[in-house]
């Protein structure tokens, strides 16, 4: 009897590790991507934001900055722009990655509760 019982609670302990292994991956593979959009979000908008201020670096009166000024908007613009943008597929990654996640625990769940019953049955029977 100790002998079933400790089989049993090794083949859970597998499938537990198994599953975690499988959610942290996702959860890994999720957050270097979202790592990556923020990191080439702030690399364009701070080569913008640069390249602005090169411009403005070289003016020398103020007709000169009155026409790098619309500039500056649009650079601007452009960069919040990008960021709700990047906000967004982040957002959206996320929530592909938790349904997976959810996905995995319910197929879990699942399986666990199948496993458990046919062994409430089986044991039923031997009586």
């Amino acid at each position: 009897m100790y002998q079933q019982i400790n089989e049993q609670f090794a083949a859970a302990s597998r499938q537990f590790a198994d599953t975690a292994a499988q959610i942290n991956r996702l959860a890994l593979d999720n957050a270097t991507q979202v790592f990556g959009l923020q990191l080439a979000a702030f690399e364009a908008g701070t080569n913008a934001t640069f390249a602005f201020l090169g411009e403005v670096a070289e003016v020398r009166n103020p007709e000169q900055f009155k026409a790098v000024w619309p500039k500056g908007l649009q650079v601007a613009r452009e960069n919040v722009e990008r960021s709700i943008a990047t906000g967004q597929d982040v957002i959206g990654r996320t929530l592909k990655a938790q349904e997976a996640i959810g996905q995995i625990a319910k197929s879990q769940f699942e399986a666990t509760a199948k496993q458990a019953t046919e062994e409430v049955t089986k044991a039923a029977k031997a009586k």
